[in-house]
């Protein structure tokens, strides 16, 4: 009886998919991601060896290694499928160690977990990739690097169980900014002025936009005065009529950083949220008839490159769903800047046939969503583009030239897949040199804004601009600033914490490299140029850390303690002093000013002053999760158990008299809406 073949995967998901390919000559088995790593009570680098990495295995993974070694001595050949990245590449190699396996050819990668990607895989082996190696184990041992050196300096001159992090250092940084830019700001005022025509048939608006030919500005009520004065002679001339032909093209497929921006605004998914879903989505669900199968592509990608057979496929599905005048022959696209890898496809569907209507009862409401929203954009970026017609009307009165500008759909192209129908706006029945009167001149004061505050949409789409980490960081990096509290959001807008002011302005004043946005982007260069073999892995640590050791014996010398505590004037019942607020892991505390002759503690409650509609006793406090969200409860907790997402208020609900929340949405901004689960009654902010 010949052995079984053994697979090794990372997770159990995606070893149950791939084992339902390969058939029973085949034994899966799941990693559960690395098995060796740094050690957590040490430094593990040997900085005076070259930076040789002094690697461990990881509590809990020693029976999991016994079980793989155990399945290797059974088995003909092993082969390992972990992920197609450097992660991957580098789990594959300490598994490779760590079973002592002999082959030269047993790393097999594939995009997407299907059966004949899974076959296709097996049937051509290759060599672990050693570049991949290098550049995973420079930016592990980079961060290494960062974190236990920095992480006690912070500790000792500002407070106990902080940590710092390259990539994180830098989003910080760049919310920081923003926040110095808001405060900075100085609002200045500005007027537009809109006249109301009337066609015979119905009102039209055109907005005035320039005098005496030249672009202009209104920033003061006087200059609009005259404006109105000057137009009293209330005859207005067509003097032309632009009809032009516009394109509206399709989105590109999803890489990692777009999709978590699509996912954030349209559904108001984390990123950490989006990764984790289409994570399930690429290991695979169960499809009913179908089995289990992996729905979408790799997930972790800065590609909008698409296979032939990919595109060969939405090509057939939108000719046989749409017809042929809506595909767009040969419609590629490419990586689309000097930072992107493009080491693997875009995100899209395994099949274009398979819609998300076909498989929605399979699947959560948030993994349909996710789903959708990947489905969409694939099949969208192979059609033809929307085609508007367009209308400009330049209509003047002496200097002053207002305009039109309408448009009409005439033909949907990728619009059709979404169902939408942007149909026409009224187009004015007029012709050039008809003269016409005005209905109405509406002035409008206005007060330009200071930049919003970043999003996790926005603050990824900088991250990638400005090439800060690599698609695999975007999540984490954006959950660790906010469990970490060097950021709070505030409903979608994150704002730094005074412990984030004040690490972010302790690290650029000490260590300008490590907060530096081009220095970080460089670093993230040299990672790809050791991935391409252009450049040895230890040459970065060691230009890295040259310049780096001596800033930090600088800072330990000449960094001056920073003192966070928030002195209170609530008294220690146990020794009379004040109590400070103090910042533990999960949160604000109260401690004795007299520590540490007195270690009294006790909790902090962060109220809002809104009183507790539960128990009518207790008084709502803002409180986090382990996780860093925030939520609302009741002060008496545990006795009252009252507990809310959203922030409470004091107003009452119009309708049936229960409290009203805050809430947010992107068309709405901040409003009021009822807590009665029964009543939807809501109210705009002013």
């Amino acid at each position: 009886m010949s052995k079984q073949n053994l697979v090794i995967v990372e997770s159990p998901a995606k070893a149950k998919t791939i084992k339902k390919f390969l058939g029973r000559n085949y034994k899966v088995e799941a990693s559960m991601g690395h098995v060796v790593d740094l050690p957590k009570s040490k430094m593990g680098i040997d900085i005076d060896d070259d930076f040789k990495p002094n690697y461990i295995t990881i509590r809990g993974k020693g029976k999991i290694l016994s079980k793989l070694r155990k399945a290797k001595k059974k088995s003909d050949k092993v082969y390992l499928a972990t992920d197609p990245d450097r992660e991957g590449e580098a789990i594959s190699w300490h598994l490779s160690r760590s079973l002592k396996l002999d082959e030269n050819k047993n790393r097999i990668a594939f995009n997407e977990i299907t059966k004949n990607a899974i076959k296709k895989a097996i049937d051509n082996p290759r060599e672990i990739d050693q570049n991949l190696v290098d550049a995973q184990q420079a930016r592990r041992l980079l961060d290494r690097l960062v974190g236990y050196k920095l992480s006690p300096l912070l500790w000792k001159k500002v407070r106990k169980g902080l940590s710092a992090g390259r990539v994180q250092s830098v989003a910080v940084k760049i919310i920081c900014e923003r926040e110095k830019e808001i405060e900075d700001f100085e609002k200045v005022e500005y007027w537009t002025i809109t006249a109301v025509f009337n066609d015979g048939k119905k009102d039209f608006t055109a907005d005035l936009f320039k005098i005496d030919n030249e672009d202009f500005e209104l920033n003061e009520e006087a200059a609009v005065d005259k404006v109105e004065n000057d137009l009293e002679k209330n005859e207005y001339k067509i003097e032309d009529i632009k009809v032009k032909k516009r394109k509206r093209n399709p989105y590109p497929p999803f890489t990692t950083s777009t999709l978590q921006q699509r996912a954030s605004s349209v559904l108001n998914f984390s990123a950490k949220k989006t990764m984790y879903l289409a994570q399930k989505l690429y290991e695979g669900l169960n499809i009913g008839k179908s089995g289990t199968i992996g729905l979408i592509s790799y997930i972790r990608t800065d590609s909008t490159r698409l296979s032939n057979e990919a595109r060969s496929e939405a090509a057939k599905y939108v000719k046989e769903v749409f017809g042929e005048k809506y595909h767009q022959n040969n419609k590629k696209y490419n990586k689309k800047k000097n930072n992107s890898q493009d080491a693997h496809e875009a995100i899209r569907p395994t099949s274009a046939f398979r819609s998300p209507d076909k498989i929605k009862e399979y699947l959560s409401s948030d993994q349909y969503a996710l789903y959708k929203l990947i489905w969409n954009q694939f099949i969208g970026s192979q059609m033809q583009p929307a085609i508007y017609k367009t209308y400009t009307i330049d209509i003047l009165n002496g200097k002053y030239n207002f305009r039109f500008n309408g448009s009409e759909l005439i033909f949907p192209g990728f619009l059709k897949l979404f169902k939408k129908d942007n149909g026409k706006d009224y187009i004015p029945d007029v012709q050039k040199s008809d003269i016409i009167t005005a209905e109405d001149i509406k002035p409008e004061q206005h007060f330009t804004n200071p930049p919003p505050r970043y999003t996790e949409a926005s603050l990824v789409k900088t991250m990638e601009e400005e090439g800060i980490g690599r698609p695999s960081t975007y999540a984490p990096t954006l959950s660790k600033i906010v469990t970490r509290n060097y950021v709070e959001k505030k409903g979608k807008y994150f704002s730094p914490t005074d412990l984030g002011l004040t690490v972010n302005h302790l690290l650029n004043k000490y260590f300008p490299d490590v907060t530096d946005i081009e220095f970080t982007a460089q670093l993230e260069h040299r990672l790809d140029e050791i991935e391409e073999g252009k450049e040895e892995w230890q040459e970065i640590l060691r230009d890295f850390y040259k310049e780096f050791s001596e800033r930090l014996e600088e800072a330990k010398d000449n960094m001056k303690k920073v003192n966070m505590d928030i002195e209170t004037d609530i008294k220690c019942d146990k020794c009379g002093k004040p109590m400070v607020i103090k910042h533990g892991r999960y949160g604000k505390f109260l401690a004795c000013s007299g520590f540490p002759e007195c270690k009294n503690t006790k909790p902090y409650l962060d109220k809002i002053g809104v009183k507790c509609p539960k128990c009518k006793d207790g008084e709502i406090v803002k409180r986090k999760s382990k996780k860093g969200k925030t939520f609302y409860g009741c002060s008496n907790y545990p006795e009252c158990d009252f507990v809310s997402w959203d922030k409470p208020t004091n107003k009452k609900c119009p309708e049936c008299g229960s409290m009203m929340v805050e809430k947010f949405s992107k068309k709405r901004g901040n409003y009021y809406k009822c807590s009665n689960k029964d009543c939807k009654h809501t109210v705009d902010k002013e």
